[in-house]
């Protein structure tokens, strides 16, 4: 049998650097602007990939990894089957988290905070833009539904072809997407010594507080 490895001895001691409270922005949205056009400059892979984590009714948790496709003041926008699990999930039970996971920088976003549907417009706008591969996709594919095999989804993807050759692709019903409203923000820096910095945005009425958490 080959070893496994040991995992509880992986570490890796961060010193990339620290976040001060005069280091924050005004609101959470301008500083994740900065720390998004960061980790964009520094290269890394689809800097906006996110874990959106949602629960059924019973309170059990799930979470995937989802491309961010947009943000503002109104809050953080991504698009999904909303038949899926995730889309399921949301509509009974809105709150949410998400999670900005910049390892190479040493860094975590942690966003906290309820989804709302985004309006058919909206949905249009961005599936217009989509390559047309992925706008046949949608149609393809029962997302979060069992498949009988790898052939039966490149059947429905070829059926797609089939039924919009020649024409642009419209967007399924069961196709949408989610802004999530923040409540908390946190930004996360790795420290020496685990003494990691974590300094969250918390609403409150209009505006927004800050405070450090302990690592």
């Amino acid at each position: 049998m080959t070893a496994q490895p040991d995992v509880a001895a992986l570490r890796h001691e961060y010193a990339a650097g620290g976040l001060a409270e005069a280091d924050l922005r005004a609101d959470p949205v301008a500083m994740f602007d900065l720390w998004f056009d960061q980790a964009r400059d520094a290269g890394l892979g689809e800097p906006n990939a996110m874990v959106v984590a949602t629960a059924d009714e019973r309170g059990r948790p799930s979470a995937r990894t989802v491309l961010l496709k947009g943000y503002d003041a109104d809050g953080f926008v991504f698009f999904t089957n909303l038949g899926s699990r995730k889309g399921r999930e949301l509509t009974g039970q809105p709150w949410c988290s998400l999670l900005f996971p910049w390892h190479d920088l040493e860094r975590q976003v942690r966003i906290e905070g309820q989804a709302s549907a985004l309006s058919r417009e909206e949905v249009a706008a961005y599936f217009d833009s989509r390559p047309r591969g992925s706008q046949l996709g949608a149609w393809a594919s029962p997302q979060s539904d069992p498949v009988a095999d790898r052939d039966a989804l490149e059947a429905s993807y070829a059926a797609a072809e089939q039924r919009f050759e020649g024409v642009d692709v419209p967007v399924p019903d069961g196709w949408g997407g989610y802004r999530v409203r923040p409540e908390t923000v946190e930004f996360w820096q790795g420290r020496p010594s685990r003494l990691h910095d974590r300094l969250v945005y918390s609403r409150v009425g209009d505006g927004w507080a800050t405070g450090r958490l302990a690592p």
